[in-house]
């Protein structure tokens, strides 16, 4: 593996997410799945692994899942690759933000009330959340169907693809969060992790 060449590509990769991922870490997700389609370096049940790190640990989908890329990319050089290139993806993926976010604060605050600025947002605020909710879509759909759809031909086919294991955890948290006002979110966190391990073996 040429290491100069794939780093470019892998910052340039995180670069791009991060200029056009509006909305967040789950609106990372469609871009994440093009750059494992486009390059191996990583697969769809890797970004699944990472949304479970990402929600129950500190830090953005988006973040998490380019600092892993990284190291895991450049680590078939040697470790030492893999930290230099996990900090650069990283680097990369919040550098637009970064940059934007400097540039935008100078002026907003002066043209907060231009119709040009409120225009631009009104058209964002739809483009992420339809971004977020496709993402979401594409995971409940990958979670609890994992093997896809290929071939359904008939409702009950349907019933036979599905993930009852993924389906019942999904709606005992659900339930909790609901009717159970207390529960803190660590316990929750920590209960599907364990109930994920008995649901495995």
């Amino acid at each position: 593996m040429n290491f100069l060449p794939t780093l470019l590509r892998l910052c340039g990769e995180f670069f791009l997410t991060g200029l056009f991922a509006v909305g967040g870490g789950l609106a990372t997700l469609p871009f994440l799945y093009e750059i494992g389609a486009k390059t191996g370096w990583f697969t769809e049940a890797d970004v699944l692994d990472m949304i479970a790190v990402s929600e129950s640990t500190p830090g953005p989908i988006g973040v998490n899942m380019a600092t892993y890329t990284g190291f895991t990319v450049g680590s078939l050089t040697s470790w030492a690759a893999g930290v230099l290139d996990g900090i650069l993806a990283t680097l990369s993926l919040i550098l637009p933000s970064l940059i934007i976010g400097i540039v935008i604060s100078g002026f907003l605050a002066k043209f907060k009330d231009s119709p040009l600025v409120n225009g631009t947002f009104s058209f964002l605020r739809p483009a992420s959340t339809a971004l977020i909710t496709a993402a979401g879509l594409s995971v409940a759909a990958k979670v609890f169907f994992p093997e896809g759809f290929g071939g359904l031909v008939s409702f009950a086919a349907f019933f036979s693809i599905l993930d009852y294991k993924a389906l019942i955890l999904a709606a005992a948290v659900a339930a909790a969060v609901i009717f159970w006002k207390k529960a803190h979110p660590i316990w929750l966190i920590l209960a599907s992790a364990v109930a994920g391990i008995v649901f495995s073996m």
